[in-house]
């Protein structure tokens, strides 16, 4: 699924937002739907109720065509689902997948399916997704359990709009019979009611079709609507679609940011072949080598109870054993003094304390062990590796390493010669200059505004004739601010909003001034936000009462 090619902003909504969403899609390709939808259901209107005519049985041509409408429900999923991915599909395509697309779900969605509450939403679910059986189930339960209630009452909503629809083309038909001819109409109309007559029948079934194919497509959309919010829930398309709109922009920065990564190791690799060399391990380790007799002289009892008994703090048990006191640590010296530290008395009273079996409980614990048990252990032991083998291993990848580096770097300064026309000028403050501005028209590239042309009217109205819009709007707008500004002796903020310029014009002293200024607002907003202009006939008609109020006229 290219989630990069969604033509909707996808984002966590409430399940009325997304019902809403869906509706937005069906709105904005109404031609795409409802084109094959004529071309498909007429015909089958058509053929139904001519059969029901020759059978007297149109009521059941009528609900035959309300039973079909997940069938042709499928004509609505079919377009908005390929149209929100941007590959809007034509009449003739559309009209042509009916006859075989989603066919293994025809009989569960006429059938058991049919009554269902939460169709709307399950058949993008099956239609869409391909799956079959457990996995299908699995699906629905996991898509629609939490908003199933949500669902329903959509169903609910879209069923009563059907029936007032209804009434509302039946009542409307009434207000073009003259009152005088009321009474008689509705007792004919009763009439026909009771007695079930074939024409009556006949414009029921119409009136249904109509209002049919006016309410389902929306309700097929708001389903649809509820699907995607629901994956954009579950799978969290929002987030995916940032991470990869975030890998394409790293991407188009990947050139410069491997430059730099290798520059910083190259400085790196030469920092650390500039440090001095470390001292050697064994010169570290041989203090350590030079007490093991005496840890060794203590006796068999001593040495056992080492083995069964670790303490865990280092100065302790020198203080427990005169003969390790020697490993006190030289920061004990300097927080008790000198004196402390051969204190007979201190060293007294942690052995005693130590030799508490509440503090420090010990005991014995007698194991069979193999007489040869040590010797395999040493034959068993790999032999170690000499470190020097593998020098001038390292030294070769890493003179290979610095000649691709540099092999990068100079290929990376060749496209940047390379493409120096297209670059240098962002350097320059910009790679082209933007065409000629229209006079008093404020531009990007000039820090200041240019000053109003003396015939502002004439200035206006001959951008809009040369088909420049929008500078046309922005310079009448500009005018009028600056008017608006002088006449109510007020000075605005630079980059001053319009709803600001609208509160700084309640100064003026003439309504008809705050009235026309306002317009012009008005006007600016919709052309620079909504796009859309006005017309020729009131474009001009504002630029002449923007003349005559505030005095532009020569």
């Amino acid at each position: 699924m290219k989630l990069e090619a969604l033509t909707v902003t996808l984002r966590p909504r409430t399940s009325w937002e997304a019902a809403e969403l869906g509706m937005a899609l069906v709105r904005r390709h109404a031609g795409a739907i409802w084109k094959p939808w004529l071309l498909v259901t007429v015909p089958i209107l058509v053929l139904l109720n001519a059969v029901g005519w020759a059978l007297d049985l149109l009521w059941l041509s009528g609900l035959l065509m309300w039973w079909l409408k997940p069938w042709f429900d499928r004509i609505v999923l079919f377009v908005i689902s390929r149209a929100v991915f941007g590959e809007t599909p034509g009449t003739r395509q559309t009209v042509r997948a009916q006859f075989r697309w989603g066919a293994r779900w025809w009989l569960p969605y006429l059938t058991w399916r049919r009554l269902g509450p939460a169709r709307s939403l399950y058949l993008p679910v099956d239609l869409l997704e391909g799956g079959s059986g457990s996995e299908a189930r699995q699906r629905r339960a996991a898509l629609g359990a939490p908003v199933y209630g949500m669902c329903a009452l959509l169903t609910l909503v879209c069923v009563h709009f059907e029936i007032l629809l209804m009434i509302g083309t039946l009542l409307g038909a009434m207000m073009f019979i003259p009152f005088d001819y009321l009474p008689d109409t509705f007792k004919a109309l009763l009439e026909s009611f009771t007695e079930q007559s074939q024409w009556f029948n006949a414009m029921l079934n119409l009136v249904a079709w109509i209002a049919v194919s006016v309410i389902e497509p929306f309700y097929v959309g708001a389903g649809f609507g509820l699907y995607l919010n629901r994956r954009t829930d579950i799978e969290g398309w929002d987030i995916e679609i940032v991470f990869r709109r975030l890998r394409a922009r790293l991407a188009a920065a990947a050139a410069p940011s491997f430059l730099a990564l290798c520059l910083t190791f190259g400085w790196l690799a030469d920092a650390q072949a500039q440090e001095p060399a470390a001292p050697d391990a064994s010169a570290m380790q041989a203090p350590s080598s030079t007490q093991a007799p005496s840890a060794q002289a203590s006796g068999d009892d001593e040495e056992g109870d080492e083995e069964a008994y670790e303490p865990t703090s280092a100065p302790i048990r020198g203080l427990v054993d005169g003969k390790k006191a020697k490993r006190l640590p030289s920061t004990l010296n300097e927080i008790y003094g000198e004196q402390r530290s051969d204190d007979r008395a201190m060293r007294d009273a942690v052995a005693k304390a130590m030799n508490d079996p509440t503090v420090a409980p010990k005991r014995k614990q007698m194991v069979w062990k193999p007489k040869h048990e040590a010797k395999k252990k040493k034959k068993d032991e790999p032999k170690p590796v000499d470190p020097s083998k593998f020098e001038g291993l390292g030294g070769g990848l890493a003179a290979v390493a610095k000649v691709l580096m540099w092999a990068v770097v100079a290929v990376i300064v060749g496209l940047l010669l390379f493409t120096l026309g297209r670059w240098l000028g962002w350097f320059r403050g910009g790679a082209s200059e933007e065409e000629q501005a229209p006079p008093g028209v404020r531009t990007a590239l000039h820090s200041e505004p240019e000053p109003l042309p003396d015939n502002l009217p004439t200035a206006i109205r001959r951008l809009w004739q040369a088909g420049r819009h929008r500078d046309a709007l922005a310079l009448m707008y500009r005018a009028a601010v600056e008017s608006m500004a002088k006449r109510a002796d007020i000075v605005l903020v630079p980059g001053a909003t319009e709803a600001q310029c609208l509160r700084a014009s309640r100064k003026l002293g003439s309504a008809e001034d705050r009235d026309v200024f306002a317009r012009a607002v008005r006007t600016w907003q919709y052309a620079a936000y909504a796009e859309s202009l006005p017309e020729p006939q009131d474009f001009d008609d504002l630029v002449g009462q923007l003349s005559q109020r505030f005095g532009w006229a020569v």
